[in-house]
């Protein structure tokens, strides 16, 4: 009786591990044969964080990340992009869920995403700065922001610095760019970090009495994040970008939604010397 318990136990354990390893073949294989037999390559980014992601007056997806994304499809020979809007924080769990294919938001490459997901070749690079209301006199620069309540946007590499080097600051997470700022207008905050141009562009657009102050605080890469085990789908992705970057338009689509004298690939070529 015992012997047979433990062979009916033995085969339990043997079909259970032949389970396993078909799940995990099935869960690991490739998504570029799905995409490219569907035409649709699912993008996700938050559309409320410009000039990178926002939504247009038509109410459309629209900026320089999703311009970047519909030209790697179009390279690519996919038809199109379904655009999917999550906040930051949700980016990682998304791309391990299937939830989407890839993240095009200007998300940083940091060693503890690259633990969960992997990243392609950077296609954006910016500087991050200090930005407080046109009435404010008592912040220049980092050193005055000790006591301060400092507004950083949810799961963003301008939260992980602001919480690596500001420990001295109150510091306050927001899912919404546009929270972010109205805050910082309203008082409710006494700072904020974020992207020089980001912050730059949503002010004067919304009309904002707020003014940039202090030099950067640090330079930060944007990159494609895609699931662990997509090498396919990757090598895809940065084909695509590679070309881009050798041929200009990486730099063309930031002079249209950036800034007219922005050079692209300069700022990422300084960011990358930055890191090292």
């Amino acid at each position: 009786m015992e012997n047979g318990t433990f062979q009916t136990r033995l085969a339990r354990a043997i079909a259970l591990c032949s389970l396993l390893g078909i799940w995990s073949t099935v869960h690991a294989a490739d998504l570029l044969p799905r995409i490219m037999a569907d035409g649709v390559l699912r993008v996700a980014n938050t559309q409320s964080s410009p000039p990178w992601s926002l939504l247009d007056e038509k109410n459309q997806p629209a900026g320089y990340d999703v311009e970047i994304a519909k030209e790697v499809a179009r390279r690519m020979g996919v038809q199109k992009v379904v655009f999917i809007a999550d906040s930051g924080k949700n980016f990682i769990e998304g791309l391990k869920a299937g939830k989407y294919d890839v993240v095009m938001n200007d998300l940083t490459p940091t060693t503890e995403r690259s633990q969960q997901v992997d990243f392609g070749t950077a296609y954006g690079a910016e500087d991050f700065r200090i930005f407080v209301r046109n009435d404010n006199t008592s912040v220049k620069g980092r050193g005055d922001l000790k006591g301060k309540r400092v507004g950083v946007t949810t799961g963003s590499s301008n939260e992980s610095w602001a919480r690596r080097h500001l420990a001295t600051s109150e510091l306050r997470s927001y899912d919404n760019g546009g929270l972010l700022f109205s805050d910082l207008a309203n008082g409710r905050v006494d700072a904020v970090i974020v992207s020089h141009f980001g912050g730059l562009r949503y002010a004067t657009v919304n009309k904002l009495p707020l003014k940039e102050v202090g030099e950067p605080l640090t330079y930060e890469l944007s990159a494609p994040a895609l699931a662990k085990h997509q090498p396919a789908l990757t090598a895809a992705v940065n084909k695509a970008i590679g070309e881009m970057l050798a041929d200009g338009t990486v730099d063309r689509l930031a002079k249209q939604w950036v800034s007219s004298d922005f050079d692209m690939r300069g700022a990422i070529a300084k960011a990358n010397a930055d890191k090292e």
